[in-house]
């Protein structure tokens, strides 16, 4: 059971950040800069506190799988999710902060790079959620 609640806060979380890739990300970079700018920072605060909580219940569930069937997949699985963290945080915090700093009257091309740098960034997000997703299947289908 503790697997397959694994696998189900990983695709939630995989669901969240793709997302935020093909559709929220996409109709942001539509706006003009201020607009943009200022649609990012309440989305985006948002959208840290349930992806944050579900990679480290995925991964604390992945864990516990792993450690009550033995199977190292559920481990691996439990890695991955948990990379999201140290990814945000030297990756896509930096991009963050600039993008915080900000204030929406000072929004300009400077922005619209840093919106589409963070947009790119994100992706990792989503890769990550993605394999930890499959592994997690792997995981599954190979019985508990």
């Amino acid at each position: 059971m503790l697997g397959l609640l694994a696998l189900l806060t990983a695709s939630v979380f995989f669901g969240a950040a793709i997302y935020i890739n093909v559709a929220e990300q996409p109709a942001r970079l539509g706006l003009d800069d201020r607009a943009a700018l200022a649609e990012w920072g309440p989305a985006y605060r948002r959208g840290f506190e349930m992806q944050a909580s579900l990679a480290i219940v995925s991964g604390l569930l992945g864990a516990s799988a792993w450690w009550q069937t033995g199977n190292p997949l559920w481990g691996l699985g439990a890695a991955i999710i948990i990379l999201n963290w140290p990814y945000t945080l030297l990756a896509i915090m930096p991009v963050n902060r600039r993008l915080e700093a900000t204030r929406p009257e000072e929004a300009g091309d400077e922005t619209r790079a840093l919106l589409v740098r963070w947009g790119t960034l994100h992706a990792g997000r989503s890769a990550l959620g993605a394999v930890a997703a499959a592994i997690y299947l792997v995981a599954a289908s190979r019985g508990f």
